[in-house]
């Protein structure tokens, strides 16, 4: 069973192109650490300070730092370093053709689809540990409340002292492990983490009473043993990632902010009021709650902190159902001094997508306008041209969703596949007259059950036996336990 075969289908189905043209490679075949180091010549030098990365275990490319520094009042400054990924990627070549064809990286239990040539995302664009590289520098005061006051945004050179990943740093912060390696070997960088941590908590700490909302989506991650598909686990939330996501809001909001003031148009990351508010009205009396008739964040994230000291083994289910209903994500033409749609979920009007240019070809698209903007030049793009970038990106990024999914169904009907007669416990998810749905945990997997559903509802614990799977399609099948 070759998982690969089904993620290239699944990108050409899905209008993404698996593979770089021969011109692409070329071109990424003629660059080299010197090119890397023109970039970052002649710019303000930002090396000292102790940036560090936190990402996957995995991760190769690297597209932000940060560091912080206390501030008397009991604030702080923060600063997001982002690769200059535009340095090397010159708008109309055949490297930025394939990104913008298709617009983000894809990540599949079978292999990972790059944006960039490796050359690039995982080396010369990347900001490794030990090496210099050119960075677009956020940086944003934080009141002690968490209030955002000044930003400013310029070039520089940076250097990354510590590669860190997402469970070390977090087990550390929660004081179930010792201190990473690196966290160790670097002095400074412990101190540096734990302000880190404490600026992300008020920044957290101040969305959520501006109506954010604290969803969770669970998602699984590919496990592999000797190269072979070993398990599915679920990729939960932690502190470390928390941190990161507080950090990358801060500074795509100061990115937005940045562009409107000084007049350029840009493409924003927006979520909409829901249309689908009355279902979730529905959805909260079903569980003997009240929301009012009319969209509203506060509201909302009272609901669901409600239901998660209620019920929390059944919260990540019901996150998730508001998550569909809220809809999707979208990007979004926006005009300078133009009040913009914002971001429902992060309780925003000011926010884009500016802190991954190696994975996302939006946030190039951001930072090539946010370097016209510093150098006092006219925005690369026109109005037109971006909203017509920003429908692409919207119709991209679902797509490639669709590949992530569907290659995450046959993985698992992989796992399973040998596995015909067992019996589980499971969690219903869905229940409709489309079919009913339920989740196992090990592996972390999803399946429809084909007999015995009558009575089961969203949020039923029931035993189920596996009954069929399809490799090819990514079918995995129960049946209730006992059920003729």
């Amino acid at each position: 069973m070759d998982l690969r075969a089904v993620a290239r289908r699944a990108m050409f189905e899905g209008s993404l192109k698996p593979d770089f043209s021969p011109a692409a490679l070329a071109e990424a075949a003629r660059l080299d650490e010197a090119a890397a180091g023109r970039a970052a010549a002649d710019l303000r030098d930002l090396r000292a300070p102790l940036w560090v990365s936190i990402d996957n275990d995995d991760s190769l490319d690297l597209d932000q730092l940060s560091v912080a520094e206390a501030l008397p009042d009991g604030g702080a400054k923060i600063f997001v370093a982002i690769a200059d990924v535009d340095a090397l990627v010159e708008e109309g070549s055949a490297i930025d053709a394939h990104a913008r064809t298709n617009t983000t990286s894809v990540y599949t239990a079978a292999q990972i689809f790059p944006m960039l040539p490796e050359r690039l995302s995982t080396d010369l664009t990347s900001l490794r540990e030990g090496v210099d590289r050119a960075a677009i520098v956020i940086e944003t005061r934080v009141r002690p409340d968490g209030t955002i006051t000044d930003c400013a945004v310029y070039r520089a050179v940076v250097r990354n002292h510590a590669k860190l990943a997402y469970n070390g740093v977090a087990a550390w912060l929660d004081g179930t492990s010792p201190a990473p390696e690196r966290v160790s070997a670097v002095p400074g960088v412990a101190e540096q983490l734990r302000l880190q941590d404490g600026v992300a908590r008020q920044l957290r700490k101040r969305r959520f009473e501006h109506g954010a909302l604290s969803l969770e989506t669970l998602e699984a991650r590919a496990v592999f043993d000797d190269g072979a598909l070993a398990d599915l686990v679920p990729d939960a939330r932690n502190r470390a990632k928390d941190l990161i996501e507080d950090f990358m809001i801060a500074a795509n909001g100061a990115s937005a902010r940045f562009l409107d003031e000084r007049g350029f148009p840009s493409i924003r990351r927006v979520l909409r009021s829901p249309e689908r508010w009355a279902k979730i009205v529905d959805l909260a009396q079903s569980l003997g709650e009240k929301l009012p008739g009319e969209p509203s964040n506060a509201a909302l994230q009272a609901f669901l902190d409600k239901r998660r000291e209620a019920d929390p083994a059944r919260f990540v289910d019901l996150s998730v159902s508001v998550v569909k209903l809220l809809g999707r994500g979208e990007y979004a033409l926006d005009l300078p001094r133009r009040a913009a749609p914002g971001h429902f979920a992060l309780a925003l009007r000011d926010y884009t997508h500016s802190t991954a240019p190696n994975r996302r070809f939006p946030d190039l698209i951001t930072q090539r306008l946010l370097k016209a903007a510093l150098s006092d030049q006219a925005p690369l793009y026109s109005p037109g041209e971006l909203s017509a970038l920003a429908t692409h990106c919207t119709e991209q990024e679902d797509h490639a969703t669709k590949v992530e999914r569907r290659v995450r169904k046959s993985a698992a009907a992989l796992l399973l596949s040998s596995r015909i007669g067992e019996r589980f416990e499971a969690f219903v998810t869905g229940a409709s007259e489309k079919g009913t749905w339920v989740r196992i945990d090990h592996p972390a997997a999803e399946g429809r059950v084909v007999r015995g559903f009558q009575g089961l509802d969203v949020g039923d614990r029931v035993a189920v036996e596996l009954v069929h799977t399809d490799f090819e399609r990514g079918f995995v099948d129960f049946a209730r336990a006992g059920a003729k």
